[in-house]
């Protein structure tokens, strides 16, 4: 299994520590090529609007669209989730549309912000630590999307539909290695 991550910017340094203490081979996906080369795919948090510059600008907008339509496992944290929804609420930016979910960009608030819960993740036994900075919001969820944790407010922060798990926090950010493995599981 080898798996990518977006590697153009955000938090890929921290994904690939998680992934290689769980034992998986990793490799940044900056291209088509790297991109044909992967099992699955981290889409980082960061900033969804460079991500989506680069990703046009290198060619692998639609490559990518392709590939996760046709079934690529995706791990889509923060600004990730950003670039697969269906909509971004109340601004015109593009995305990669493949996941049908409505999202708010940093809807809860400025760095400033920023915070850290204990969510619920529906079949992990125990409690995780969420690291949310500058996170989304999910606004709607589509009828094929299951919402697999809610943060203390009831905001869905944990989505699955097929093989694409959204989250608007950072599972890198900390030392809970349950997430990735969830991710790891569904290649």
């Amino acid at each position: 299994m080898k798996v990518g991550i977006l590697g153009f910017q955000g938090s890929v340094e921290e994904h690939i520590a998680s992934l290689l203490q769980i034992g998986v081979e990793v490799i940044t996906v900056k291209d088509v090529t790297t991109l044909a080369k992967v099992s699955g795919i981290i889409l980082p948090g960061g900033e969804s609007t460079t991500h989506l510059k680069l990703i046009k600008t290198v060619g692998l907008f639609t490559p990518l669209r392709e590939v996760i339509s046709e079934g690529l496992p995706v791990l889509a944290t923060c600004a990730g989730i950003i670039l697969v929804a269906y909509k971004i609420d109340l601004i015109d930016q593009d995305s990669l549309r493949v996941l049908d979910i409505e999202i708010v960009r940093n809807g809860y608030g400025s760095q400033y912000h920023s915070f850290a819960e204990d969510i619920n993740i529906l079949d992990l036994n125990k409690p995780f630590k969420a690291v949310f900075i500058r996170a989304p919001i999910i606004k709607r969820v589509g009828e094929n999307v299951a919402v697999l944790a809610r943060d203390k407010k009831e905001n869905p922060c944990f989505v699955k539909s097929g093989k694409i798990l959204g989250l608007t926090f950072h599972p890198e950010l900390t030392n809970d290695l349950r997430v990735h493995k969830m991710f790891t599981d569904l290649i």
